[in-house]
């Protein structure tokens, strides 16, 4: 199939990658000239394990251009992928969907399938149909269909090839686009959930929205089992084991953050009050997390005399691993909490950059040493696989103090303590 993709960020440039690999040309088309010209170089503006490899193993069945136009007159099949960023209200930012639409209803002349792969609030596909209409495109020329992404940053490739599900939402007299998605898809074996095109936009939000409640879930249980002298890792698995519960996103630490989480708790939690409902369970689950920093900051406080005169090594800046996105970023957020208590910060990731711009007492190190050295306190922010794994003879040789504040829940406590290094964590028992 042909097919153009409409915005080259993280879905777009991923869902691309992978259409390649299963045989389709596709045509990346964005309005940043600079990212094009990048990917036209061979560079690949973000990081996402194996994405780069992809690309350069299919790089002749992807096009990169800024022209619209030129895609939509190769391409039958029309995926858009543009942000759906926050508001300061917390609703959803449309502009840019709305933009893309508006210029595809310009080159419309012969029958497209359009998919809405952004992550939009509910009803916002089946207006964008009625937008497309009163463009003056004919109806007999198009359908929309609602395809959300669950996408994982840091195995994005992965999930896509395999899939433990694919979401189809449809208008209800649309005949047509079922066979072309699975002509689309074909090669990548999954169960298909086939709902109305507001049903599948609420399936992407509810399930962003279990997760993140999950997460807050066993942040709440960590700080209760503070409280009683409880094990949190004992708590997680007892629980995990249940198949009701399941053993994913049951691990203490800093909260969710990204790209997704947060911006989708809180347009949903919009999206309830717009319709005179109370989400009072979103607003807990955002108000834990929003706390999680906090909890650590306290931590900290209660370990040392004067927290401002410290100097501390934090590891992770990104959101999470495998990845270097920081929208969102829990460890970010921890790093500028530690900057306006006075303390003097040096932070370390394998792939994140942070903007320290406007914290002087916050550096970026080039290496894992750099930040360790001479440190008084050293936390894991991030919980990425070579943090995990430290030489803790060494590090406790290189720093200044004793303090490790495992802010992931990621560590084994006996490693840390048996060179004479004090472990905090939360709910350890």
């Amino acid at each position: 199939m042909n097919v153009c993709i409409v915005g080259t960020g993280y879905v777009g440039l991923t869902t691309a990658a992978v259409l390649a690999e299963l045989g389709h040309q596709v045509y990346c088309v964005d309005q940043n000239h600079d990212k094009i010209e990048q990917l036209n170089r061979g560079y690949i503006p973000i990081y996402e394990p194996n994405l780069k490899e992809i690309i350069e193993k299919n790089r002749d069945r992807l096009t990169f251009t800024n022209g619209l136009d030129l895609g939509i007159k190769h391409a039958s099949t029309v995926i858009i992928c543009v942000g759906t960023p926050s508001l300061t209200d917390g609703r959803t930012d449309l502009t840019y969907i709305q933009s893309a639409i508006d210029h595809l209803a310009l080159h419309i002349d012969s029958y497209k399938t359009i998919i809405i792969k952004s992550t939009v609030p509910p009803g916002t596909t089946e207006q964008l149909y009625i937008q497309l209409l009163e463009k003056g495109v004919p109806n007999h020329l198009f359908s929309i269909v609602a395809n959300p992404e669950f996408l994982r940053e840091g195995s994005a490739i992965f999930d896509m090839l395999h899939a433990d599900k694919i979401v189809i939402g449809l208008r209800p007299d649309d005949q047509r686009s079922l066979p072309i998605m699975k002509s689309l898809y074909a090669g990548i074996s999954c169960p298909y959930v086939i709902t109305s095109l507001t049903g599948a936009e609420m399936i992407k939000y509810a399930s962003n929205a279990f997760l993140a409640t999950k997460i807050s879930f066993i942040n709440e249980m960590a700080r209760i089992c503070d409280a009683v002298g409880a094990n949190i890792h004992d708590v997680a698995k007892g629980i995990g084991y249940d198949p009701r519960i399941g053993p994913h996103f049951l691990q203490a630490g800093l909260g969710y953050g990204g790209s997704c989480f947060p911006k989708d708790v809180k347009s949903l939690e919009q999206v309830a009050h717009s319709q005179k409902i109370t989400p009072h369970l979103l607003q807990a689950v955002q108000l834990i997390n929003d706390s999680q920093v906090d909890l650590y900051i306290q931590k900290l406080q209660q370990a040392v005399n004067h927290l401002s005169d410290q100097t501390i090594a934090v590891l992770g800046i990104a959101f999470k691993p495998n990845t270097d996105d920081t929208r969102h970023s829990p460890a970010e957020h921890l790093i500028r909490k530690l900057s306006e208590a006075g303390c003097i910060v040096r932070a370390y990731d394998p792939k994140a950059k942070l903007d320290s711009s406007h914290q002087p007492n916050v550096t970026q190190t080039d290496t894992l040493q750099e930040a360790v050295e001479g440190a008084d306190i050293l936390i894991i922010a991030t919980d990425w696989q070579e943090f995990q794994q430290l030489n803790w003879r060494e590090i406790k040789a290189r720093m200044n103090g004793p303090i490790v504040l495992d802010a992931r829940n990621c560590l084994r406590r006996q490693d840390i303590e048996q060179w004479g290094l004090q472990y905090i964590g939360v709910g350890c028992g």
